[in-house]
């Protein structure tokens, strides 16, 4: 009765923090909520009107809900690391910037789970996944084994912070050995949720621009450089607006994470273009599509060279010390990155797969606006979920709310 309780306090005091605010938090929470709506009734368009309101067809099934879902997948298990160091190796300059990170994993989480529904067509479909009730087809299908990973580190990424919170909440110290084993767990959850992603496409034996080798391990680094270059503009906006302390030299040390993982994926990038272009065979008509187009056909082609221009450029400064030391040039560089990885993992990987069809049909896909409004819903809905959570860890951590005992 008694956890209940503080529980309930809880939960009173978190309504009432993420309902106040200043101006600008008031301005920027009622914005989200406006982009909602606006994705909301663009997915009533979608449910009245069929996938057929999307740019998708029977050549090209996965479209813009996919490539966001691939993405986010990565953004999610970035938290690693800055859950490896924390929890496992003890450094406590990144204490501070774990649950944030965390936090984060979350709302990737719940937006990787909503661009599933929505690619699906709507939720109505979602029974078929139920095991006992639907046709789970557990373990063939890599399918179910994407679903059983996400939902499982969606569970670790709430528990953990939560538990550690509460805890705080009361006034207490998180006891390590309740925590830690979960910690222990959700960093190879983080890397097999990206693996077993991967693993899906890769199975796909009709396919051939994603029968890689290197698939899974450009994931893992790709999802390394784009997901803690997110944390850290994160960081730096809560540096900004709140009293919530980020030391410089947490940001250095993230920074130097996102380095080597860049340097790392466009050397696996370059690899790959090697495998493709040296000694190309009709295998190689789907890469040729999406870097030099095919048969007059070009419409990824911008998307791409600027997204390896991008990558290219913000690596090429990250390498440089005094150029990562100047958080200015760091968060530019970062956002760089962040844009770059969102193209090159989302339509650059996935619409080029179906093209050209089995017959060498070209049929490009663009996007409708249907598609993108809800999109842009679900990102909102994800830095809204997101806003909330940390704004209630922060005011938790610095002490501005806790439970307070009655005499």
């Amino acid at each position: 009765m008694k956890q209940l309780k503080v529980f309930r306090s809880l939960v009173k005091d978190s309504l009432g923090t993420i309902t106040s605010g200043s101006i600008t938090y008031h301005i920027w929470m009622a914005s989200l909520t406006i982009i909602m709506l606006i994705g909301m009734y663009c997915y009533s368009i979608q449910l009245e009107e069929g996938l057929s309101a999307t740019g998708m067809t029977d050549r090209v099934s996965w479209g813009l809900y996919i490539s966001n879902f691939t993405f986010l997948v990565g953004v999610a298990a970035a938290a690693v690391m800055l859950v490896m160091p924390t929890y496992v190796l003890k450094d406590i300059d990144f204490k501070q910037a774990v649950l944030i990170g965390e936090g984060l994993a979350v709302a990737a989480l719940i937006m990787c789970l909503a661009f599933v529904v929505a690619d699906m067509g709507g939720p109505s479909v979602l029974w078929h996944m139920i095991p006992g009730i639907g046709v789970f087809n557990f373990p063939n299908s890599m399918l179910t084994w994407d679903v059983i990973v996400l939902n499982g580190y969606l569970f670790l990424n709430i528990t953990i912070p939560f538990y550690i919170l509460f805890r705080h909440y009361q006034g207490k110290e998180a006891k390590k050995n309740v925590y830690l084993p979960g910690a222990i767990l959700s960093v190879f959850w983080a890397v097999a949720i990206h693996l077993v992603t991967a693993f899906l496409y890769q199975g796909l034996q009709a396919k051939p621009f994603w029968n890689n080798a290197l698939l899974g391990p450009r994931f893992l680094a790709s999802a390394f450089a784009a997901g803690p270059a997110l944390i850290i503009l994160v960081l730096a906006v809560i540096r900004a607006f709140t009293a919530f302390k980020i030391e410089d030299k947490t940001i250095k040390k993230i920074a130097m994470v996102v380095t080597v993982a860049a340097q790392i994926n466009l050397i696996m990038l370059v690899s790959e273009l090697f495998k493709e272009f040296y000694a190309p065979t009709h295998h190689s008509e789907s890469a040729y599509y999406l870097f030099f187009g095919l048969d007059g056909k070009t419409a990824l082609l911008p998307w791409i060279w600027t997204a390896i221009t991008m990558n290219v450029l913000a690596t090429i400064m990250l390498t440089f010390h005094k150029l990562r030391n100047n958080l200015k040039v760091l968060y530019f560089c970062c956002f760089l990155l962040f844009v770059a990885i969102w193209i090159e993992k989302g339509f650059g990987l996935i619409v080029p797969g179906f093209i050209p069809g089995p017959y060498g049909k070209i049929a490009e896909y663009t996007p409708t606006a249907i598609e993108i409004g809800v999109t842009l819903g679900i990102w909102a809905m994800g830095a809204l979920v997101f806003t909330m959570l940390a704004k209630t860890a922060i005011y938790i951590e610095l002490g501005k709310i806790k439970f307070k005992k009655k005499a």
